[in-house]
């Protein structure tokens, strides 16, 4: 067998290193991210999109607080999808009740960019919190 995942049995993945940024589609916003300030806010893995989104004044639904226990943080990640560890089984499981599955599906809360390339996500129509974000 070849080298060991580093994900496997860790409840945290390891935090990036480097500054890298996330560009969210439909948004046209990008946040850039500083390892050193990391945990942006109190929800979902530290480093996790939807921590780091939520810290940056971008809103995504997580019903469950991000602690991977719904779907409501379903996020597509459409570039850079190589620099997050790959999803564990109990993100897969709660991706299975989440709507518009596709191949590039995460769970905002899990997914967890090292920091080695920028990151593109896309939030879906229905997972965007219109009031929040001062929509009607």
């Amino acid at each position: 067998m070849g080298g060991s995942n580093p994900y496997i049995n860790s409840p945290n993945p390891p935090r990036p290193k480097t500054r890298y940024r996330i560009h969210i589609k439909g948004l046209n916003q990008t946040i850039e991210v500083d390892p050193n300030k990391i945990p942006y806010s109190v929800s979902g893995l530290p480093g996790s999109i939807l921590e780091i989104a939520l810290g940056n004044g971008v809103s995504i639904d997580h019903a469950c607080g991000g602690v991977c226990a719904c779907s409501t943080c379903h996020i597509y990640v459409t570039e850079g999808a190589n620099t997050c560890p790959p999803a564990q089984d109990a993100e897969l499981d709660m991706l299975d009740n989440a709507p518009d599955l596709r191949p590039t599906s995460r769970l905002a809360c899990q997914c967890v960019p090292n920091g080695s390339a920028d990151v593109t996500i896309e939030i879906p129509e229905w997972n965007r919190n219109l009031v929040r974000e001062g929509g009607e």
